[in-house]
């Protein structure tokens, strides 16, 4: 399945890049599992996306939870959360 990323803020700055484009492997169908797939590349991106940090996901610009099913041609996004002042 072919998908678009988009990271944003703290996490675009990390990992180094704003989108991407991927293939994704068999078996990984939920906006978590794309999360962990990107955690496994290790280094920033383990740093950035890891299950101990705080972040906000959204798959074709609505919000959603890790078990969020995706779609061929989707966008999954993530970003920090949002803090007004």
């Amino acid at each position: 399945m072919h998908i678009n990323l988009r990271f944003f803020a703290s996490v675009r700055e990390a990992v180094g890049s704003g989108s991407e484009t991927i293939d994704l492997p068999d078996g990984v169908a939920t906006v978590g599992a794309v999360r962990d797939l990107l955690i496994a590349r290790g280094g920033a991106w383990a740093e950035a996306l890891g299950r101990q940090r705080a972040l906000r996901m959204a798959f074709n610009q609505q919000m959603c939870a890790p078990d969020t099913r995706i779609a061929a041609g989707g966008e999954v996004a993530f970003f920090p959360p949002v803090t007004g002042g």
